[in-house]
């Protein structure tokens, strides 16, 4: 019931407690206050199969490309990225490809401000051609990082998941390794959608990473072992609160033990 109720899924429930059953049973175990700890050894192995951090390699620059359903926090995410890319030193530019949702842009150019990033926006243009100017900034400054935020979409939107290919090939067209890192961005609430939701963006993107948002609610976030068990990608960062710190680096041991206390 802790491991269902926690969005972990039946899948990924019944492999944990059979794994759990086993180690009892080698290991001659009879006190029942050990079970949890068990549980959770075992969760922490299933989880550490996506525990890579994000690597910026030398290749300048290095695009980031933001995708996810409408609401997941793709916008206040990028905010929290900067931060934490200028804290390693590294110069960084936005790019603005939400151009459907007019506070989209108002809500990055705020951020810019706050990190004292530039921020290159049109409104009412064209995604692809916002992220191009963006890429083709980037590298006549030789600047480190672009973030390309996109236009929330719903994985049943086939002509915005089109939209979303072609601007991926346009980043391709103006910086042949980029983009460097296809991240996915998704809400915990979300709970085993999110496995539906990864499968499609993954299939018209290939998606190299995770962020997993809004773990400050009641979301217990554990579709991450779902993910983890039958579609294991790369968990990057989980966002954590509302201020501009509160995105993390994912660690599979502290994770476990916030989800089972």
């Amino acid at each position: 019931m802790i491991l269902l109720t926690a969005d972990v899924g039946i899948s990924a429930t019944s492999m944990l407690i059979e794994k759990t059953k086993e180690t009892v049973k080698q290991e001659k175990i009879s006190d029942p206050l050990e079970l949890k700890k068990i549980l959770k050894n075992h969760l922490v192995d299933l989880l550490k199969k996506i525990e890579h951090p994000l690597t910026i390699t030398d290749s300048r620059p290095f695009v980031i490309m933001i995708v996810g359903v409408n609401g997941a926090g793709k916008t206040t995410t990028i905010g929290k990225l900067t931060k934490i890319f200028q804290s390693q030193k590294k110069q960084v530019l936005i790019a603005a490809g939400d151009t459907f949702r007019a506070a989209a842009v108002e809500q990055l150019s705020i951020w810019g401000e706050r990190n004292n990033t530039q921020v290159i926006a049109q409104q009412n243009g064209d995604p692809s051609a916002v992220i191009f100017d963006a890429v083709n900034s980037a590298k006549s400054k030789n600047l480190d990082v672009v973030l390309a935020d996109t236009a929330g979409r719903l994985p049943t939107q086939k002509n915005l998941i089109d939209e979303i290919t072609k601007i991926k090939r346009v980043i391709g067209k103006c910086h042949s390794e980029a983009p460097q890192e296809v991240m996915l961005v998704i809400d915990a609430n979300t709970g085993q959608n999110a496995i539906n939701q990864l499968k499609i963006f993954n299939d018209a993107l290939n998606v190299t990473g995770l962020i997993i948002t809004k773990l400050d609610g009641t979301a217990k976030g554990g579709i991450v072992a779902a993910i983890a068990k039958d579609h294991p990608t790369p968990l990057r960062y989980v966002g954590v609160g509302e201020k501009i710190d509160d995105l993390r680096v994912f660690n599979a041991k502290e994770y476990v033990e916030a989800m089972i206390k």
